[in-house]
């Protein structure tokens, strides 16, 4: 017999691969525990090392595989298993479900709108599930169909996830900053949109991206150069290597200069630790949000996109 949802006043907080003790640092002691989901009583709070949060989750008994995916399909399309707990019984209930595509995706796209839920059993007849998440991918997941012959590393993914994100993007014509650039793997994206991208770095890009249209290269420590030496841009990105308080004493400059009006910067932590508290000053820039990317590693990416989105 199919039971009626029961809201719970709490969250889910589904951590970043391998961060889960940075999320228990960030989030009140978890009600329950679910491998890599933790739940807690109460409105949610500001957490940075997370790939989903559950924001609305319910508890729901059922009898069948049949009921479970009645349960879920009542509520909308789209759902999620995160198998934990009675695994097998999750991914059969998943598969009743109308099926989620899970070829990886062709950069530019538009982030869907139709919302993207995720269920779990914490026993063999209860659902604990949500409709409303953070991540409009299954589980916070996201892959692209890569390019695997022009890129000189990988970190381009990042770059992508982030613009997908932002919802704007560099055009042809648009103005960019690539600070840190070698070997070259943001510039070569710009680039491959067509935008004019300055890439800065004490090392040189890879030659071939050097020669690609749009494309010019100093040699030289970014966070040295002023503003009124480089500028003025449409987009500034930073992939540096750096503690955190030196990435945000550069920021804070070339917000007071004027000169960049996009700005998208992944935030490296030093050693096992993480700076919370940079974090959360890059976090109270007014228009911006720091997120945790599926493509980070210990690192988090901060964004200020005053761009209306592409359409």
């Amino acid at each position: 017999m199919i039971g009626e949802p029961h809201f719970l006043d709490a969250a889910c907080y589904h951590a970043a691969p391998g961060f889960i003790d940075h999320l228990k640092g960030e989030i009140p002691e978890p009600y329950r525990t679910d491998d890599d989901l933790l739940t807690v009583m109460g409105p949610s709070v500001q957490a940075y090392w997370i790939r989903n949060l559950w924001h609305k989750p319910f508890t729901a008994e059922f009898g069948s595989i049949k009921e479970a995916a009645a349960v879920l399909r009542g509520m909308q399309r789209n759902w999620a298993a995160y198998p934990v707990r009675h695994a097998r019984r999750t991914t059969l209930i998943a598969e009743t479900l109308p099926r989620i595509p899970a070829r990886p995706k062709t950069f530019p796209f538009i982030v869907p709108d139709a919302p993207m839920g995720s269920f779990t059993l914490i026993d063999e007849h209860t659902l604990l599930a949500s409709a409303d998440c953070s991540s409009p991918w299954p589980n916070g997941e996201l892959s692209f169909a890569e390019d695997r012959e022009g890129p000189p590393s990988r970190a381009y993914r990042k770059l992508w996830e982030a613009l997908v994100m932002a919802g704007s993007m560099p055009g042809p014509g648009s103005r960019c900053l690539d600070a840190g650039a070698s070997p070259g793997g943001w510039t070569w994206a710009l680039a491959s949109m067509g935008a004019q991208v300055t890439a800065v770095d004490r090392a040189p890009l890879d030659d071939s991206v050097m020669a690609m249209p749009g494309v010019s290269f100093m040699k030289h420590n970014a966070f040295t150069l002023k503003p009124g030496d480089l500028g003025p841009f449409d987009w500034l990105f930073s992939d540096v290597i750096c503690y955190p308080p030196a990435l945000l004493e550069w920021v804070q400059l070339w917000l007071e200069s004027g000169m960049a009006r996009n700005f998208i910067c992944t935030i490296k932590m030093q050693g096992r630790d993480w700076d919370r508290g940079v974090t959360e000053r890059f976090a109270s820039i007014p228009g911006s949000r720091v997120i945790h990317l599926w493509h980070n590693k210990h690192e988090l990416t901060w964004l200020l996109v005053r761009d209306t989105p592409n359409p």
